[in-house]
């Protein structure tokens, strides 16, 4: 099962705030949902436990998650992998960073594959968790660097 996703974040911090939050690791790793733990493995990697719930099924999910951001500081990918419960996921998604005045904008897509029990569970239940997941994140993002007035939580 593939699915894809896209939205938009209007971020009330300067570019290299944002920039600088969504390359750290330990914040991007505080945004998931659901989290129940996260490993740091260097300035780019690091793994996340997190509480899955596809209708009546329910599990620990674990991932590993890459950041893999460009030189000219305008887009950042990230690289998900991982499962639980006998399943496979595989999730790529991106944000091009743009400012506008005192603003900085995200514009974000994610990609999904999934493999075994979870990709029988129909579709459209699991396409509302997956854009749940990825949706909730960016916000978080955009949540944590506002209540941040520009400085970066730790």
């Amino acid at each position: 099962m593939n699915l894809q996703w896209n939205g938009q974040e209007r971020i009330a911090a300067d570019k290299a705030t944002t920039w600088a939050f969504i390359n750290d690791p330990e914040q991007i790793a505080l945004c998931l949902p659901d989290l129940l733990e996260a490993t740091i493995h260097h300035a780019h990697a690091f793994e996340a436990v997190v509480q899955v719930a596809l209708g009546p099924v329910r599990g620990k999910f674990k991932f590993k998650i890459a950041l893999e951001p460009n030189s000219d500081q305008t887009h950042m990918k990230l690289k998900i992998s991982g499962g639980g419960l006998g399943s496979v996921v595989d999730l790529f998604a991106g944000a091009l960073v743009t400012a506008d005045e005192a603003m900085t904008i995200l514009d974000w897509d994610g990609t999904a594959s999934l493999r075994g029990p979870i990709a029988t569970v129909g579709g459209r239940v699991v396409n509302v968790q997956a854009e749940r997941v990825i949706s909730t994140t960016f916000a978080n993002v955009k949540s944590r660097l506002a209540g941040s007035n520009g400085v970066i939580l730790v």
